[in-house]
Parts: C-alpha cells; sequence; structure tokens
C-alpha cells in the first residue's frame, strides 16, 4: 500500500470521522454516523482503496534530486 492521501487531506478526513463517530456514538445522528470509521480509518492510513484503483494520489510530489 503506498500513501496516496496529502497530509491536508488526511487531517479532515480524520477530524471528519471523528465527528461523525462522535456524532453517533453519542445518540446525536443515526446509525448512518457509524460510517465515519471510513474517513477515519483512510486517514489514519494515509491510503484509499478508491484512490489507488482511479490512480489518484493527493500527496505532493518530491523535488528530484537531480541537477
Amino acid at each position: 500500500m503506498t500513501i496516496n492521501i496529502g497530509n491536508i487531506e488526511r487531517i479532515v478526513r480524520i477530524a471528519a470521522g471523528l465527528i461523525l463517530v462522535g456524532l453517533a456514538a453519542t445518540g446525536t445522528v443515526g446509525w448512518w454516523g457509524w460510517l465515519g470509521l471510513v474517513p477515519l480509518a483512510t486517514g489514519l492510513t494515509g491510503w484509499c482503496p478508491p484512490y489507488a484503483m482511479l490512480g489518484i494520489s493527493t500527496c505532493a510530489t518530491k523535488p528530484s534530486s537531480k541537477a
């Protein structure tokens, strides 16, 4: 698994996942709030399966050291 999610997107996914799971755990939203586990997991791992299948990467490219 190659990381295909950039740092900013990872932070957003983790925050959104935590918010949704927190709301589901407190009963504020219905069962669908537990779907927040998906963005939480992809944010923590840095790998998104649909991105991998489609060849998408939001990671910043590293500058090459060649002159």
